[in-house]
């Protein structure tokens, strides 16, 4: 008898390995960005969208129904409500830890109170962060705790992530001077590369860049299949529901990478408001052969909420309730609304100058409050975090626009073309910006004698304007800022802290005109 089967069977046992690993693959991809702290639901237009236990429901009901399931956050956890200035991002780590989130980047807001909280948070969580481009070695309390890359088994595949961050981070954040901040292309591409000579030949770009930005960088690196982005709050592939504004690209975006194959690129815009998901197939070389699936899912009142998650936080509510009362500031002599329609008003002045002061490290030289972002005047007395929220009750993030001279007198002219009638579009500067108007004169031609930081407006110069993003984005019919081409920087910050750290800091506040806004 010949006994040819023990070599043949070792033959086969010795090649099943690597035959395991290049077969082809279906893997669904579930991320999310920017989630920011906003653990429960945001209403728009009545309704609300989002929230932690709704997420988790559609996260383990695609666990159930896709065969092969990851599950990214690409970064700026921290900053947003009231739950971040509790528990400084320990909150929504509770929540990802028991969801089962598998890697995370490092966003720029991870940084906003320090390297302290994000180390604290890199502890505790039971998935990696990610940064590519971030050099802790220097920094005692993250030394060894971000990692380049991380290697992820699923359905008998290896798939690399890379982490990224903006590199504008160092600017509009607090790293401290002891985090460096490399060249991203080339940290980046070095990572990738360090996979890929582990043989790993499916690689998914976590970067915490912004939508322009991430779609600049896939088109210089090699070896990327997909890139999950963050940072600019980007609404891809999103159409036909009431309140979300126009998508800024497809879902997915496809970029011709440097090795002239297609990056799929896609981002699930903020908040939670929608749960990223894409599901492709891979074959046995690496290669993306077929998008199967690729829409954000919206995260409605449709969804219901998972009973755990729920109870987890109800519970991580009470102190935010018990929060609300706490002190502030003081004001002597309270801060009026009134006014906000027509012209100068201290709680407009008071919300700008706020808005100026959390702005000037992204640049701003000059911030803007729009009327209908002035909800309360405040009395006189005790100023609390509660009465801060009935001011400021909306959550909008602090954008900065840069502006020619040209489109900021257009977008101050059709702030008072309404006059007199009640505009939220009237523009309320910050203190050394003014303007003048005269109701007398036909709308677009109202506006004079702007001055920008103490200097004359130049048409032709280029102004970083901080806006809340409600009005950047076209609010109140403001068309001129919705087009502007110039930069945008969503710094993320949120106008309620702004105003409250600018009442801590300026307390007691007693604010007095200055006629920041004349008519004859």
């Amino acid at each position: 008898m010949t006994r040819w089967w023990p070599t043949l069977a070792l033959g086969l046992f010795a090649v099943a390995p690597s035959a395991l690993a290049d077969r082809p693959v279906t893997i669904t991809f579930l991320h999310t960005n920017d989630m920011h702290a906003h653990l429960e639901p945001t209403m728009i237009r009545k309704r609300p969208f989002g929230g932690y236990a709704r997420q988790a429901t559609l996260i383990k009901r695609f666990r159930q129904t896709d065969p092969n399931v990851i599950l990214l956050n690409a970064g700026d956890t921290f900053q947003g409500t009231l739950y971040f200035n509790v528990y400084e991002g320990l909150a929504d780590l509770a929540y990802m830890n028991a969801i089962g989130y598998q890697a995370m980047a490092v966003g720029n807001h991870e940084f906003d109170r320090g390297p302290g909280p994000l180390a604290t948070f890199a502890k505790s969580a039971t998935f990696p962060l990610l940064s590519a481009n971030l050099d802790v070695s220097r920094e005692p309390l993250l030394r060894g705790l971000i990692k380049p890359s991380t290697v992820i088994n699923v359905g008998g595949a290896r798939v690399g992530i890379v982490g990224a961050i903006t590199p504008d981070a160092p600017t509009i954040t607090s790293p401290g001077p002891n985090v460096a901040f490399p060249d991203i292309t080339t940290s980046v591409q070095r990572s990738i590369d360090d996979l890929t000579r582990q043989g790993i030949d499916k690689i998914v770009l976590l970067s915490h860049v912004g939508y322009e930005e991430e779609k600049a960088l896939a088109a210089r690196l090699r070896g990327v299949d997909l890139l999950i982005g963050g940072h600019s709050h980007s609404p891809l592939g999103l159409t036909g529901i009431e309140g979300f504004p126009r998508p800024a690209g497809p879902y997915p975006t496809r970029v011709k990478g440097a090795d002239g194959q297609d990056v799929l690129l896609v981002q699930a815009w903020e908040w939670g408001k929608v749960l990223g998901r894409i599901k492709l197939d891979f074959d046995g070389k690496g290669r993306i052969t077929r998008v199967r699936e690729a829409a954000p899912v919206v995260v409605d009142e449709t969804v219901p909420e998972d009973p755990a998650i729920a109870s987890l936080i109800t519970a991580l509510n009470r102190p935010i309730t018990a929060l609300q009362s706490q002190p502030i500031g003081t004001t002597t002599t309270g801060i009026s609304s009134e006014g906000k329609y027509r012209g100068e008003s201290p709680m407009a002045n008071v919300i700008a100058d706020a808005m100026m002061a959390a702005t000037q490290k992204a640049g701003a030289v000059a911030a803007f409050i729009n009327a209908g972002g002035v909800r309360s005047s405040i009395d006189e007395g005790s100023i609390t975090y509660g009465e801060a929220i009935t001011v400021q009750p909306f959550g909008n993030t602090l954008v900065v626009l840069d502006l020619t001279g040209d489109e900021l007198r257009r977008a101050l002219e059709h702030g008072v073309a309404g006059f007199p009638d009640k505009m939220g579009a009237f523009l309320h500067p910050s203190r050394g910006t003014s303007y003048r108007f005269d109701p007398a004169k036909p709308a677009g031609s109202r506006v004079s004698e702007v001055v920008i930081g103490g200097q004359p407006l130049d048409p032709a110069k280029t102004y970083p304007i901080a806006l809340l993003g409600f009005t950047a984005s076209g609010g109140d019919a403001h068309e001129v800022l919705k087009a502007a081409p110039g930069r945008r920087v969503d710094t993320g910050l949120i106008d309620v802290d702004a105003l409250v750290d600018y009442i801590k800091a300026n307390s007691p506040l007693n604010p007095k005109p200055e006629r920041r806004i004349r008519t004859p």
